[in-house]
């Protein structure tokens, strides 16, 4: 983050849109290239599925026969494995160069996915009301949505009754740290609750191992409480059936301060129960 660029400072003139898909289409290629994502993986290993799946497997249940969506599926790796548990998956992004590489690996793994570009909260006027059994959403999703009830009310209208929201994210407790910190103390420094003004970053790297440069790097986030996901949730007209919250996540969010095992799940090197770094929620429409 840049001086100029203080948390809570929108960007003049932009929409928040613009920003955040400029910074995915930039990072698409970069991200399928890097071995964090696996794809050559995919295309070798018909049995393969992403780390973040085979984390939640316990939880996931049969998707067997499943319509699911994909919401936020970026370029497909979740969305693809879900395809190999039996499910019959849409994945939708609004990055058109990140499906460009969704689809690339759909072709390679012989995986009938069909990939939808619009925006999220654009996905019941694009895909229909009620036709899904499965909604999912993968880590790293929510904070890039300002509106966390307008999200749940999407969820909502997606799913048949009876269907499920199957969800793992970033924690908003992780979220809400100061990673730079040289000391290795945990201290909250962002916003916890969703506010109306986003938190404004300017960061040229990204989240996998990579040596491309990139040239978009402002974007807008936003952080939601988990008590404010839950309500939204319930307020939409769904039921909470689970509730999980981890010490770990699938990549080192508090680099030099933590430990990799051997599922690929980062956590705190010292005393790992002090942070909940993701969680996985399961709701379903009543």
């Amino acid at each position: 983050m840049t001086d100029d660029d203080e948390p809570g400072r929108q960007t003049p003139g932009t929409d928040y849109r613009t920003l955040n898909r400029a910074s995915w289409d930039d990072r698409a290629a970069a991200h399928a290239a890097s071995p964090d994502y696996a794809v050559e993986r995919f295309a070798a290993d018909p049995g393969y599925l992403s780390e973040v799946v085979r984390f939640d497997l316990p939880r996931l249940g049969d998707v067997g026969g499943l319509r699911g969506v994909h919401l936020q599926c970026h370029i497909g790796t979740d969305t693809v494995s879900l395809h190999r548990l039996g499910a019959r998956m849409t994945g939708l992004d609004f990055s058109g160069a990140s499906l460009a590489q969704a689809r690339s690996l759909a072709d390679r793994t012989n995986a009938a996915v069909d990939f939808v570009q619009a925006d999220v909260y654009d996905a019941p006027d694009v895909l229909g009301v009620g036709g899904f059994d499965l909604v999912y959403t993968g880590v790293g999703a929510l904070c890039w949505l300002p509106d966390i009830r307008r999200w749940a009310g999407v969820v909502a209208a997606l799913l048949r009754p009876g269907g499920r929201l199957f969800l793992r994210e970033g924690h908003p407790m992780l979220w809400a740290l100061d990673e730079t910190r040289p000391d290795g103390v945990l201290a909250v420094e962002h916003p916890y609750f969703e506010r109306a003004e986003p938190l404004v970053w300017d960061e040229g790297g990204t989240y996998v191992s990579t040596e491309a440069t990139f040239t978009h790097n402002t974007t807008h986030e936003w952080n939601h409480g988990l008590g404010e996901v839950v309500t939204a949730l319930l307020d939409a007209g769904l039921e909470l059936t689970m509730l999980h919250e981890h010490d770990s996540a699938p990549w080192d969010a508090l680099p030099g301060r933590q430990t990799r095992d051997e599922h690929g799940e980062w956590r705190l090197t010292e005393r790992p129960w002090r942070l909940p770094q993701t969680y996985t929620l399961q709701a379903r429409r009543r």
